[in-house]
């Protein structure tokens, strides 16, 4: 869906903002997918069984197929001899018939020989070869499993909409199925401009900074289940930076730029993209984060998110706006990070007017979880930024929060 900024429009809310976004964004179309490329999405189709689970009566033990009125009267004291007619491996084609009175020597997984109605674990027996001593007799049925008590032909495995785990997989591949119906990756395309960063590994000079962005947002975007292009460094040049996103548009289903888009003389991004009429730059009401650009790029309309370039900005906008982006594009719900209750383990100010999400730690607790902040306000401290796991959300017209007030947390490391 195309996104129209609003003329004039300068500043907004975070929820309008947030609604905006996931109105330009729709899912990507689904096609056939191997089933590991699948892992971590929501399929797009209702699978059924096309086959039975056991596929047939096999053997749950090593040991021997028999008839259980052969050994009904077994023990130790009396065991009960049989002569083995054969031997049946996993794997093994062949089909067995027996006749009462014997029995088959039988491994796990093996078909069980018809006429047999039990197995024999080995351990009950002598272990024999030729013939067996039977030492503890079987229930009938005991230890076969039986044809289609998993599963049934028809039966319904795995729901549309699913999203795609280890254990869906094992039993999709245990039916046959080695393609899934799904959405695909989003393919995001990272880069940072600036002429101060490098790359880290370089040598720095005293007026350079590494660029840590475009890992951070790389590795985010790995994590949301995206495939992440991180292009690296590119210049303040105008030039070179519309000449690079030129070439990485045509492997993008969404771009994230960080830095370049503030009121400076050398910012880049909103210098080569702001003439655009499909890219809005402006504020947002909340800290950190508040320089954001968002809009479609390119003769395909390629959503772009132009992040701002402290590194704290950049996450906290990643985990706000982005991140809602990618899970609209893969077709999983929720969109966005549920919000969480917990109880602040220390008095803190907010400012006021802007919705503030301040880096905290959230620990469990007999009496409920906790959040403790962590560090100070400012959108470059990376470092409290690593130690924190959540972010408190504090509104607009809060401006102190008191020791054991109930808070809205966002927990970053929470799978949803």
């Amino acid at each position: 869906m195309a996104f129209t900024p609003v003329s004039g429009e300068e500043s907004v809310t975070v929820e309008q903002h947030v609604a905006r976004v996931l109105e330009a964004v729709e899912p990507l179309p689904p096609f056939e997918q191997p089933l590991l490329e699948a892992v971590g999405l929501p399929i797009t189709e209702q699978v059924t069984a096309p086959m039975d689970l056991p596929a047939f009566d096999n053997s749950a033990m090593d040991g021997y197929a028999v008839v259980t009125a052969d050994v009904a009267g077994a023990s130790e004291q009396h065991p009960v001899q049989l002569p083995v007619v054969g031997e049946v491996a996993a794997g093994q084609t062949k089909l067995f018939a027996m006749s009462p009175g014997t029995a088959v020597k039988i491994m796990t997984g093996a078909p069980v020989p018809a006429g047999a109605d039990a197995v024999v674990p080995v351990e009950w027996t002598d272990g024999g070869a030729a013939s067996v001593r039977v030492m503890q007799p079987p229930r009938p049925g005991q230890h076969v499993r039986r044809k289609g008590e998993d599963v049934v032909t028809g039966d319904l495995l795995v729901e549309e909409g699913t999203v795609l785990g280890s254990r869906h997989v094992g039993l999709l591949a245990s039916v046959g199925r080695a393609q899934v119906r799904s959405r695909p990756r989003p393919r995001v395309v990272i880069m940072s401009t600036g002429a101060e960063l490098r790359e880290p590994g370089a040598k720095l000079a005293s007026d350079a900074i590494y660029d840590a962005n475009s890992f951070m947002l790389a590795s985010a975007v790995r994590r949301a289940g995206a495939l992440a292009y991180r292009v690296g460094i590119v210049s303040d040049d105008p030039a070179e930076f519309s000449d690079a996103l030129s070439d990485q548009l045509v492997r993008a289903d969404l771009v994230i730029t960080s830095g370049g888009v503030s009121k400076g003389e050398h910012d880049v991004v909103k210098e080569v993209l702001g003439s655009l009429g499909s890219m809005w730059f402006g504020e947002v009401r909340m800290q950190p984060g508040k320089p954001q650009g968002f809009g479609h790029v390119g003769e395909d309309r390629t959503p772009m998110f132009a992040l701002p370039g402290n590194p704290v900005s950049s996450y906290v906008s990643f985990e706000l706006f982005v991140l809602p982006a990618l899970r609209r594009l893969m077709g999983r719900t929720p969109y966005q990070r549920p919000v969480s209750l917990a109880r602040s383990a220390a008095t803190f100010r907010s400012a006021y007017g802007k919705q503030q999400y301040v880096r905290a730690r959230w620990a469990p607790s007999a009496a409920g979880p906790t959040v403790t902040p962590v560090g100070g306000h400012g959108s470059h401290l990376l470092g409290d930024l690593a130690e924190a796991n959540a972010l408190v959300v504090v509104p607009p017209d809060v401006d102190l929060v008191r020791d054991g007030q109930q808070v809205d947390v966002l927990l970053l490391d929470q799978e949803f």
